[in-house]
């Protein structure tokens, strides 16, 4: 496959790359800014699709998130290379503070108070035992809901941002294509009316019209 490494790289340096850049935060944040603004899609569609990827991230259902974020793209008519992109909002390094931001605001708009020390306990029972049964209750139910205004919220913001950032990249790209557009057909347009004379395309050397049977003899 093009561009594929020679030597493929470990999952663990996979994991060290998202956590920690290899050159910096900012040159990996403008590589992931155009790879969504490049996309060959209106702007709607692209803010939609990518939009329905960050949403989707914030619910606890690893594993579906690609099929979740399709889902909600199709459902608003947006891209789903910008749907797939977007559910890299969560990754390793930022699950941490959603499951937590997710899990604290379920409990608090079902029970309107913080977890247990006793519940921690149960739910670590469940967790090494894989009872999603036990974990639902306690854990699952109060980050399904508190990830509903989180992913509202990350949604609507995604989709303004985006939208307007590929409005604006689309518009300057079509002006400079047109530009382009503009600067060949001039040049063009100059090669057809300049004279035979000034046209380098039709400058014959002196000898190029000799006769070669005269230069024999």
């Amino acid at each position: 496959m093009l561009f594929r490494r020679r030597q493929p790289q470990p999952f663990a340096s996979r994991i060290r790359t998202i956590i920690w850049p290899r050159r910096s935060f900012s040159r990996s944040f403008h590589y992931f800014r155009k790879r969504v603004l490049r996309l060959n899609a209106t702007p709607h569609a692209i803010a939609a699709g990518f939009a329905a990827g960050a949403a989707m991230s914030f619910t606890p259902f690893i594993g579906f998130h690609f099929l979740m974020a399709f889902a909600l793209a199709y459902v608003l008519a947006g891209n789903m290379a910008a749907a797939a992109l977007g559910t890299m909002i969560g990754n390793p390094a930022s699950f941490p503070f959603i499951w937590g931001a997710t899990y604290e605001i379920g409990q608090y708009i079902l029970h309107g108070h913080q977890i247990e020390e006793r519940s921690a306990l149960k739910l670590g029972h469940a967790l090494a035992h894989m009872d999603f049964v036990a974990i639902w209750k306690p854990i699952v139910e109060p980050m399904l809901i508190g990830a509903v205004p989180l992913g509202l919220g990350v949604g609507l913001l995604s989709y303004t941002a985006v939208f307007f950032a590929a409005r604006s990249f689309q518009a300057h790209r079509a002006r400079r294509m047109a530009s382009l557009r503009d600067e060949r057909r001039a040049r063009s347009a100059a090669r057809r009316s300049a004279p035979a004379k000034e046209r380098p395309e039709l400058r014959r050397h002196p000898s190029a019209g000799a006769n070669p049977a005269a230069d024999e003899v």
